[in-house]
């Protein structure tokens, strides 16, 4: 999937001249938490966010630092963090050089820009010009059909042969333990012993993903062979 797919098209946007408080009521009216700072050629140089604008002198909620950590600031430091919570114009508070992504790239791609970038957004750009904006928001959106879209499947067996194939493709945990799987009326019964606990998760996990599958019941067991531990299924399904 890719993100022109899912993206929000025209993104709300606002140019950097504006003032805070026009930015301000465009996120309260449109219930969205970032707009991309575009120019009057739709360029993208900014982006300004509600973490942006919390930190303000108005609100008397600007950041302290500790002695220790004010003997290294310097005077520039202590300048740009002035105007950032004193500053009216977008410009003086939004955030440089912010992280982009092409209509073309994966949702995969988007999805790792965000996590390594720690944002919630991101402005989608094609020839240097801001076409649109994909949020965590879309990424739900997207993701809420893909697993209601799942096609059922009622007979017992093929649901017990996807689960087997399923734990056959995840060979780097499934494959290291023996995980039994009994299906009736689509109530899936798992059992076996496995040696690490995370594993008896990820089986029920794969399983409960299977389409027709009613509910699973854990039976497995879990053996620490170092201290010759047993820990017994857990007593809800």
């Amino acid at each position: 999937m890719q993100v022109k797919t899912i993206m929000t098209s025209p993104a709300i946007s606002i140019e950097p001249t504006e003032t805070i408080m026009t930015a301000i009521r465009l996120m309260l009216a449109h219930k969205i938490s970032g707009l991309p700072v575009v120019t009057s050629k739709g360029e993208l140089v900014g982006i300004i966010t509600e973490s942006d604008l919390i930190h303000r002198s108005e609100l008397e909620t600007e950041g302290e630092h500790s002695w220790l950590a004010g003997l290294f600031r310097s005077a520039g430091n202590y300048a740009a963090e002035y105007a950032h919570t004193h500053g009216r114009k977008v410009a003086d508070v939004m955030s440089n050089a912010p992280v982009s992504i092409a209509p073309d790239a994966s949702l995969r791609d988007a999805v790792e820009a965000m996590t390594r970038q720690r944002v919630k957004r991101l402005p989608v750009v094609k020839n240097d010009h801001v076409v649109g904006i994909v949020a965590r928001a879309d990424i739900l959106r997207a993701l809420l059909p893909a697993i209601a879209d799942a096609s059922k499947v009622d007979d017992d067996e093929s649901i017990r042969q996807a689960i087997l194939r399923e734990y056959q493709s995840q060979d780097r945990w499934a494959g290291r333990n023996l995980i039994n799987v009994h299906v009736k009326n689509g109530i899936v019964e798992l059992t076996g012993v496995v040696m690490d606990e995370p594993l008896r998760t990820a089986a029920r996990v794969a399983a409960e993903n299977v389409p027709g599958v009613v509910s699973v019941i854990d039976n497995i067991t879990f053996s620490e062979p170092l201290s010759d531990t047993i820990i017994p299924p857990p007593m809800f399904p």
